[in-house]
Formats: structure tokens, sequence, C-alpha cells
């Protein structure tokens, strides 16, 4: 019912505006008409009424261009009556390029509106996939405040291959963030495996080893038989299709236990977590971190996890290198520790909230690649219960 009600709200604000602009090309016709007609035989504006047409293409659909554009015929026939008391050749010719003008104008609307539906249904779609796909993290997991946010480098997509996700099996909360290689819909299809086998897994492992070695088999197996289905049926695919073999999925499997001061990390060839502790950046880099998921055959440890202390009020930031590899208009990359020392005491929503703005700022606006972040936070002995 809320989006219902903005949305004609915003159509019925969108149509005053447009029923207001629509003076200026009458007025337009207006004008030219009545000074033509009192101008001396040798002056001749009618020409210009063609700018009426194309000045309700900025504004209008297809219909009230045509509309706009067949009354400037219409009132460029009347010139040559009134001053002429007869249609002259010069006036016919004139109104019939007018009509053709319009005719043109018009098309070109036409296909406007027809890209502009499109890219509304590809949004829509979008909006659907990433609620499907990327699920809103909750605002609390037992003693953890938590906050998310995805920054899709295409603003009409919405959605890519960066992802992250939670669980909460016993005592215990589990999360993944991970970057697919590549772009487009292979990258979508590879999140949303990840993301299923590990909804599925986080709650049968007892330990955050034998999770990211399952989500390897998982994720290896699922790319195998990709690349054999493509094989199968002949389809290259195109740009960011399969590529046999060179496919993998950077990530970073962490498990926090509710008791205890420590946070449990296997990386996959993903960028380290960062934990802000007072106004101190910690990197948490992996002794002997794994190869991305997908190149499972070249893991050498058996997917140990490593063990960092996580005090309470300490700041947890998990990220996909869509982040750090933001440039300026310089060339030169975001500096998140450094950003992230200046915002100690920041709980995980403001931080993230700070974090998307100064990203964005720093872009000039725009990603080069997606970026996804999770920010949590173990909460203090004592501390209000209300998210901040």
């Amino acid at each position: 019912m809320w989006a219902y009600g903005r949305t004609g709200g915003a159509g019925g604000s969108s149509g005053q505006r447009r029923y207001a602009l629509l003076a200026l090309p009458l007025g337009l016709i207006a004008v030219v008409a009545v000074v033509d007609i009192l101008a001396p035989p040798e002056v001749h504006l009618g020409p210009l009424l063609v700018a009426a047409p194309a000045v309700t293409a900025a504004f209008g659909g297809p219909w009230l261009v045509a509309s706009v554009g067949t009354l400037a015929a219409a009132v460029q026939l009347g010139i040559g009556v009134t001053r002429r008391g007869w249609l002259t050749l010069n006036h016919q010719t004139q109104a019939v390029a007018l009509l053709l003008v319009t005719g043109v104008v018009t098309l070109f609307v036409l296909l406007r509106e027809r890209q502009r539906r499109e890219m509304s249904q590809v949004r829509s779609v979008s909006e659907a996939v990433q609620r499907v796909l990327l699920r809103p993290l909750p605002p609390r997991l037992g003693p953890l405040r938590v906050a998310s946010a995805y920054l899709a480098a295409d603003a009409e997509a919405q959605v890519g291959g960066d992802l992250f996700a939670a669980a909460r099996p016993g005592a215990t909360t589990r999360l993944l963030i991970g970057d697919v290689r590549g772009k487009g819909l292979d990258s979508v299809s590879d999140a949303a495996l990840l993301l299923g086998a590990f909804r599925e897994a986080a709650h049968c492992h007892a330990d955050v080893s034998g999770l990211a070695a399952y989500l390897e088999r998982s994720v290896s197996r699922g790319l195998a038989e990709a690349e054999g289905f493509a094989g199968d049926t002949g389809y290259a695919g195109g740009a960011g299709a399969h590529d046999g073999g060179e496919d993998f999925v950077t990530a970073a499997v962490v498990e926090i236990p509710d008791s205890g001061h420590e946070v449990r990390v296997v990386n996959c060839g993903h960028p380290p977590p960062l934990l802000l502790r007072g106004s101190h950046v910690v990197t948490l880099r992996s002794e002997a971190p794994e190869p991305p998921l997908g190149l499972g055959e070249f893991a050498t440890s058996g997917y140990r996890a490593d063990t960092f202390p996580l005090e309470d009020g300490d700041l947890l930031l998990l990220y996909t290198d869509g982040v750090i590899e933001t440039r300026d208009a310089a060339g030169a990359f975001y500096p998140l520790a450094e950003r992230l020392a200046g915002w100690a005491g920041d709980g995980p929503e403001t931080l993230v909230r700070r974090l998307k703005a100064d990203l964005l700022a720093h872009g000039g606006g725009s990603l080069g690649d997606d970026a996804a972040l999770v920010a949590l936070r173990r909460a203090a002995p004592g501390e209000d219960q209300a998210v901040a």
C-alpha cells in the first residue's frame, strides 16, 4: 500500500509539472502566429513553429508531441490563409515539413519511452533478485550489533557478484562475505550457489573449518556443472560466461561464539577483515590464507581457522575489494583503514552509513566495482539492547 501511494503521488506531481511545461510550446505557437500575421509580407516566422514539438519532447510523451506538432502545422496553414487569403506553396511546404519533423520527433520519443519501460523492468527484477539473494542482515545477532550495505557499480543493476550472509547455529554467529569473479548474470548465479550452500551448511558443521571445506566442494561442483552444461549445449555465454576453470569466489568465513572473546576466520583469497579497537585499526591477516573457493586443488592447510581476540566494544568490518579499489580523480585508492581510525566510537549502523557516503564521495559518485560491507560489534556487558 505504501509503495502504491508513493508511486501515485509521484505520478500526480509529474503530471502537474508536465501540464505546466506545456505552456512553453503552446505559448511559442501563439506568439509566432500573432507576430507572423502582423509582420510585413517579406517576414516569415512560420519555420520557428518546428521548435514546439521539439520542446515538447523534453517532457512529454509521444501522443503529446504529436498533438503539439499537428497543432503547429494547423497554425502554419492558418497563418497562410490569414495573410494571403489563400494557401501559398510556401506555407503548404512548411506545414508538410513541420509534420515530417513532428513524426521523427514522435518516433524518437516512442523509442525513449520504450527504453524507459525496459529499464524500469530491469530495476524491478534487480530489486527482486537482491531481496531474494541478499537478505538484509538483522540488526542483532546474539550479542552482536550488525549493519550491512551493498553498493552496485552499475546503478541500474543493483545486484552483482558481491555477497554476504549470516546464520545462528546455536550460541554462535557465522558470517560469510564473498566476491564472485566476473560480472553479469553468471556472477549472480555463482553468488546464489554459494549463498544457498552457506545457509544450509552453516547449521550442519561443528566448526568453521569444516564449513569452509564444504563450501569449497559445493562451489567447485557447481562451477564444474555449469561449465559442463555450457560445453554440452555449445552456449558460449558471451562476456562474463564461465571460463573453463578460471571461475572462483574470494570469501571470508567468520565464526563468533556468544561466550568468550574471540573471532575465528577462514580466509579464502579475500581482503582481510579490519578490527577497530578504540582508534586503533588491526588487520586480521591469516597466517596461511587459502585460495579462493573453486580453486580447492591449491589448498594446503585444510581450511584452518585463524583465531583473533574480539573484546567487548570492538568493531569488526568485513568488506569486498570494491571498497579498497575505489579510486578518486587522481587515481588514489580509498584509504579504508585510515578512515576507520577517524570514526572510533561509532556503532555499526553509523559507521556503515558514514563509510558509504565517504566511499561514494571518494569515487566521484560512483564505484568501479560492486562493494559489500558488514560491520558488527560485540555489545559490552550492561549495554542497552536497543540498536543505535
